[in-house]
Protein backbone atom coordinates (compact mmCIF):
# COMPACT_ATOMS: atom_id res chain seq x y z
CA UNK A 1 0.00 0.00 0.00
CA UNK A 2 1.35 3.34 -0.75
CA UNK A 3 2.15 5.59 2.31
CA UNK A 4 0.09 8.39 0.78
CA UNK A 5 -2.96 6.54 0.45
CA UNK A 6 -2.41 4.70 3.66
CA UNK A 7 -2.47 8.44 5.36
CA UNK A 8 -4.98 9.72 3.19
CA UNK A 9 -7.57 6.52 4.35
CA UNK A 10 -6.51 6.88 8.09
CA UNK A 11 -6.62 10.33 8.20
CA UNK A 12 -10.83 10.48 6.65
CA UNK A 13 -13.43 11.15 9.38
CA UNK A 14 -16.95 12.46 9.13
CA UNK A 15 -16.64 16.37 9.42
CA UNK A 16 -19.51 17.64 11.52
CA UNK A 17 -18.56 21.28 11.62
CA UNK A 18 -17.78 23.37 8.81
CA UNK A 19 -16.47 26.99 8.08
CA UNK A 20 -17.89 29.61 5.52
CA UNK A 21 -15.40 28.97 3.21
CA UNK A 22 -16.94 28.58 -0.16
CA UNK A 23 -15.85 25.02 -2.00
CA UNK A 24 -15.23 26.12 -6.09
CA UNK A 25 -17.65 24.09 -8.42
CA UNK A 26 -14.62 22.70 -10.67
CA UNK A 27 -13.07 21.17 -7.05
CA UNK A 28 -16.54 19.89 -6.60
CA UNK A 29 -16.56 18.59 -10.40
CA UNK A 30 -13.25 16.50 -9.44
CA UNK A 31 -14.44 15.21 -6.76
CA UNK A 32 -17.91 13.65 -8.60
CA UNK A 33 -15.66 12.43 -11.46
CA UNK A 34 -12.98 10.46 -9.13
CA UNK A 35 -16.04 9.00 -7.69
CA UNK A 36 -17.55 7.61 -10.83
CA UNK A 37 -14.42 5.34 -11.11
CA UNK A 38 -15.91 3.28 -8.61
CA UNK A 39 -16.49 0.05 -10.44
CA UNK A 40 -19.82 -1.37 -10.31
CA UNK A 41 -21.09 -4.86 -11.82
CA UNK A 42 -21.31 -4.73 -15.46
CA UNK A 43 -20.23 -1.37 -15.12
CA UNK A 44 -24.16 -0.37 -14.55
CA UNK A 45 -22.57 2.80 -12.57
CA UNK A 46 -25.62 3.48 -10.33
CA UNK A 47 -26.53 6.32 -8.46
CA UNK A 48 -26.68 9.99 -8.38
CA UNK A 49 -24.75 12.85 -7.16
CA UNK A 50 -26.96 16.20 -6.75
CA UNK A 51 -25.01 19.07 -5.33
CA UNK A 52 -26.85 22.17 -3.87
CA UNK A 53 -25.34 25.21 -2.47
CA UNK A 54 -26.36 28.56 -1.97
CA UNK A 55 -30.23 29.60 -1.86
CA UNK A 56 -30.85 25.54 -3.18
CA UNK A 57 -29.14 24.09 -0.08
CA UNK A 58 -30.55 26.19 2.23
CA UNK A 59 -34.43 26.08 0.85
CA UNK A 60 -34.37 22.10 0.91
CA UNK A 61 -32.55 22.44 4.50
CA UNK A 62 -35.05 24.60 5.75
CA UNK A 63 -37.85 22.41 4.86
CA UNK A 64 -35.96 19.69 6.66
CA UNK A 65 -35.74 21.26 9.46
CA UNK A 66 -39.82 22.79 9.62
CA UNK A 67 -40.76 18.32 8.89
CA UNK A 68 -38.37 17.17 12.08
CA UNK A 69 -39.80 19.72 14.36
CA UNK A 70 -43.09 19.03 12.95
CA UNK A 71 -43.05 16.00 13.78
CA UNK A 72 -44.14 14.99 10.07
CA UNK A 73 -43.84 10.99 10.12
CA UNK A 74 -40.59 9.40 8.52
CA UNK A 75 -40.66 7.92 5.00
CA UNK A 76 -37.47 6.29 4.52
CA UNK A 77 -37.80 3.99 1.61
CA UNK A 78 -35.56 1.32 2.75
CA UNK A 79 -33.70 -0.54 5.74
CA UNK A 80 -30.36 1.04 7.24
CA UNK A 81 -30.02 -0.76 10.17
CA UNK A 82 -30.96 -4.92 11.45
CA UNK A 83 -34.41 -5.08 13.15
CA UNK A 84 -33.05 -6.66 15.55
CA UNK A 85 -30.25 -5.33 16.14
CA UNK A 86 -27.80 -7.71 17.85
CA UNK A 87 -26.23 -6.84 21.61
CA UNK A 88 -22.92 -7.03 19.92
CA UNK A 89 -23.57 -4.21 17.09
CA UNK A 90 -25.59 -2.04 19.46
CA UNK A 91 -23.02 -2.03 21.58
CA UNK A 92 -20.90 -0.57 18.81
CA UNK A 93 -23.61 1.77 18.20
CA UNK A 94 -23.57 3.37 21.45
CA UNK A 95 -19.77 3.97 21.82
CA UNK A 96 -19.94 5.55 18.84
CA UNK A 97 -22.81 7.93 20.52
CA UNK A 98 -21.61 8.29 23.12
CA UNK A 99 -18.36 9.71 21.64
CA UNK A 100 -20.13 11.51 19.68
CA UNK A 101 -22.22 13.59 22.57
CA UNK A 102 -19.13 13.28 25.14
CA UNK A 103 -16.89 15.50 22.85
CA UNK A 104 -19.91 17.52 22.50
CA UNK A 105 -20.86 17.60 26.07
CA UNK A 106 -24.19 16.96 25.71
CA UNK A 107 -25.27 14.49 28.77
CA UNK A 108 -26.81 11.50 28.31
CA UNK A 109 -30.00 12.33 30.05
CA UNK A 110 -30.00 16.00 27.49
CA UNK A 111 -32.58 15.02 25.24
CA UNK A 112 -33.29 18.09 23.95
CA UNK A 113 -29.34 18.83 23.48
CA UNK A 114 -29.51 14.88 21.52
CA UNK A 115 -32.28 16.25 19.11
CA UNK A 116 -30.90 19.91 18.33
CA UNK A 117 -27.47 17.48 17.56
CA UNK A 118 -29.65 14.80 15.56
CA UNK A 119 -31.54 17.83 13.81
CA UNK A 120 -28.02 18.71 12.35
CA UNK A 121 -28.15 16.06 9.65
CA UNK A 122 -31.03 18.04 8.57
CA UNK A 123 -29.08 21.21 8.38
CA UNK A 124 -25.94 19.04 6.14
CA UNK A 125 -23.85 20.19 9.29
CA UNK A 126 -23.71 23.59 8.06
CA UNK A 127 -21.48 22.60 5.22
CA UNK A 128 -21.74 24.84 2.13
CA UNK A 129 -22.08 22.11 0.12
CA UNK A 130 -24.78 19.81 0.06
CA UNK A 131 -24.74 16.21 -2.11
CA UNK A 132 -28.44 14.30 -2.50
CA UNK A 133 -27.41 10.82 -3.34
CA UNK A 134 -29.92 8.60 -5.34
CA UNK A 135 -30.25 5.35 -7.14
CA UNK A 136 -33.04 4.43 -9.19
CA UNK A 137 -35.40 1.87 -7.94
CA UNK A 138 -35.27 -0.94 -10.18
CA UNK A 139 -31.65 -1.52 -9.55
CA UNK A 140 -31.01 -4.57 -7.88
CA UNK A 141 -29.98 -4.55 -3.96
CA UNK A 142 -26.26 -5.65 -5.28
CA UNK A 143 -25.85 -1.91 -6.98
CA UNK A 144 -26.39 -0.59 -3.29
CA UNK A 145 -22.71 -1.87 -2.75
CA UNK A 146 -22.20 -0.44 -6.05
CA UNK A 147 -23.19 3.16 -5.38
CA UNK A 148 -21.51 2.43 -1.85
CA UNK A 149 -18.26 2.26 -3.21
CA UNK A 150 -18.68 5.35 -5.42
CA UNK A 151 -19.59 7.20 -2.13
CA UNK A 152 -16.55 6.03 -0.58
CA UNK A 153 -14.50 7.56 -3.45
CA UNK A 154 -15.98 11.01 -2.77
CA UNK A 155 -14.92 10.40 0.80
CA UNK A 156 -11.41 10.08 -0.60
CA UNK A 157 -11.48 12.42 -3.03
CA UNK A 158 -13.10 15.29 -0.88
CA UNK A 159 -9.93 14.31 2.02
CA UNK A 160 -7.21 14.41 -0.70
CA UNK A 161 -8.63 17.95 -2.07
CA UNK A 162 -8.26 18.90 1.85
CA UNK A 163 -12.10 19.33 2.00
CA UNK A 164 -14.66 17.46 5.23
CA UNK A 165 -17.27 15.68 4.11
CA UNK A 166 -19.25 13.05 6.39
CA UNK A 167 -22.31 10.99 4.76
CA UNK A 168 -25.60 11.59 6.29
CA UNK A 169 -28.13 8.86 6.17
CA UNK A 170 -30.94 10.75 7.90
CA UNK A 171 -31.81 13.18 5.00
CA UNK A 172 -33.52 9.44 3.51
CA UNK A 173 -35.90 9.96 6.36
CA UNK A 174 -37.72 12.67 4.43
CA UNK A 175 -37.29 11.12 0.85
CA UNK A 176 -40.26 12.65 -0.80
CA UNK A 177 -39.14 16.44 0.56
CA UNK A 178 -35.82 15.97 -1.36
CA UNK A 179 -38.08 14.32 -4.49
CA UNK A 180 -39.87 17.28 -4.33
CA UNK A 181 -37.06 20.20 -3.91
CA UNK A 182 -35.31 18.47 -7.07
CA UNK A 183 -37.81 17.56 -9.09
CA UNK A 184 -36.78 13.86 -9.37
CA UNK A 185 -38.61 11.34 -11.65
CA UNK A 186 -40.49 8.69 -9.83
CA UNK A 187 -38.36 6.16 -10.14
CA UNK A 188 -35.42 7.66 -8.43
CA UNK A 189 -34.95 6.97 -4.66
CA UNK A 190 -33.34 9.45 -2.20
CA UNK A 191 -30.33 7.14 -0.66
CA UNK A 192 -28.93 9.67 1.93
CA UNK A 193 -27.06 13.24 1.75
CA UNK A 194 -23.25 14.13 1.95
CA UNK A 195 -21.84 17.17 3.58
CA UNK A 196 -18.75 18.83 1.90
CA UNK A 197 -16.89 21.87 2.82
CA UNK A 198 -13.65 23.23 4.61
CA UNK A 199 -13.31 21.23 7.79
CA UNK A 200 -13.69 23.59 11.27
CA UNK A 201 -10.73 22.45 12.75
CA UNK A 202 -10.87 23.61 16.15
CA UNK A 203 -14.59 22.15 16.49
CA UNK A 204 -14.81 19.84 19.34
CA UNK A 205 -17.43 17.63 17.38
CA UNK A 206 -14.41 17.13 14.88
CA UNK A 207 -11.97 16.27 17.56
CA UNK A 208 -13.23 12.49 18.36
CA UNK A 209 -12.75 9.23 16.47
CA UNK A 210 -14.49 6.48 16.07
CA UNK A 211 -13.14 2.64 17.13
CA UNK A 212 -12.84 -0.07 14.66
CA UNK A 213 -12.52 -3.41 14.83
CA UNK A 214 -9.25 -5.23 15.05
CA UNK A 215 -8.26 -7.51 12.33
CA UNK A 216 -9.38 -10.72 13.20
CA UNK A 217 -12.53 -9.58 14.29
CA UNK A 218 -13.62 -9.59 10.85
CA UNK A 219 -10.98 -11.45 8.69
CA UNK A 220 -10.16 -15.15 8.62
CA UNK A 221 -7.14 -16.26 6.37
CA UNK A 222 -6.66 -19.91 4.67
CA UNK A 223 -4.21 -21.12 2.64
CA UNK A 224 -1.35 -18.68 3.91
CA UNK A 225 0.41 -21.71 5.66
CA UNK A 226 0.97 -23.87 2.80
CA UNK A 227 4.48 -24.12 1.74
CA UNK A 228 5.34 -21.65 -1.93
CA UNK A 229 2.42 -19.30 -1.47
CA UNK A 230 2.75 -15.98 -2.10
Amino acid sequence: MLPEFAELIKNRRSTRAYTQDRVERSVVERICTAARMAPSGANLQPGAFHVLTGAALAALTGDLKSASADGTPIDLEYSYFPSPMSAALKARQRAAGYALYSALGIGRRDIAARRAQFDRNYEFFGAPVGIIVTIDRNMGKGCFMDLGMAVMGFLLAAESEGLGATGIGAIANYGPIVHQHLGLPNDEMVVCGIALGHPDRDAAVNQFRTDRAALDEFTSFRGFEEEGTL
